[in-house]
């Protein structure tokens, strides 16, 4: 995903020194510590959790704008062991797609977030829309059928250009969520098979096409996590 598979952790004096992938940005994961990347992780509790605090104490992380730490979905204990070993952590993002099967993990991870005293920063709805970009005929209207038989209808332009949104996985369910909770709703992310690609190849598309629409939502679910972010002249986080 970041174009760095085959990279090995190297250590140094005692302290681990992550891999750097695209804009210097600095990546540490389980996959550099297998031989096979098709190898299982079979790790008990107490092993896996002394894993994530030696990731997060005895790596040579240097100065950080921000440390972010992906998590699988689900309340499960990697979550609760951040949370102890960072206390001053800033909060936790909740990434949902907008279908109601992945509305319930992620209600509960609004509620596990609260339990642990851990502020939301906020919602990003994932896979939120796929636009499809076409001609037909200048200033005439286009129909396509899409999901549950609804009719999806758009007009050209003077061109002959037309865009239109499916809703794959419903609409709008991360950021109801969002407002239910009482949290701020990031933005939404679309379904783009480019990021399926970037994610296969290891150039994500805010780099590939970086004027691109998706590019430009993901700058924009940016913007917004920075805005609730504690600013620079509080205390700095301190890695234990």
């Amino acid at each position: 995903m970041m174009g760095l598979d085959g990279r090995r952790l190297h250590v140094e004096s005692g302290r681990i020194h992550p891999a750097q992938g695209h804009l210097g940005v600095k990546v540490i994961s389980m996959a550099f510590l297998l031989d096979n990347e098709d190898t299982p992780v079979v790790w008990r509790g107490p092993i896996k959790l002394g894993a994530i605090q030696q990731f997060i104490g005895d790596v040579e992380w240097g100065d950080l704008d921000y440390l972010i730490i992906d998590f699988p979905p689900g309340t499960s204990d990697e979550p609760l062991t951040v949370a102890q070993s960072l206390p001053d952590i800033d909060g936790m993002v909740i990434v949902t797609t907008p279908q109601d099967v992945a509305l319930l993990d992620s209600r509960k991870s609004i509620t596990f977030s609260e339990s642990l005293k851990v502020p939301v920063l906020g919602v990003v709805e994932n896979m939120s829309g796929y636009t499809i970009n076409g001609k037909a005929a200048p200033n005439s209207e286009v129909q396509i059928a899409g999901p549950a038989g609804k009719t999806l209808k758009a007009t050209t332009n003077e061109d002959g250009d037309f865009s239109i949104t499916i809703d794959i996985f419903k609409e709008g369910g991360g950021k109801s969520t969002a407002e239910e909770f009482g949290v701020p709703f990031l933005g939404a992310l679309p379904f783009d098979p480019g990021f399926v690609r970037g994610g296969d190849d290891g150039v994500h598309r805010i780099v590939s096409e970086p004027e691109g629409p998706s590019a430009i939502a993901f700058s924009a679910v940016v913007e917004a996590l920075q805005a609730q972010i504690v600013d620079a002249e509080q205390p700095s986080l301190e890695i234990i």
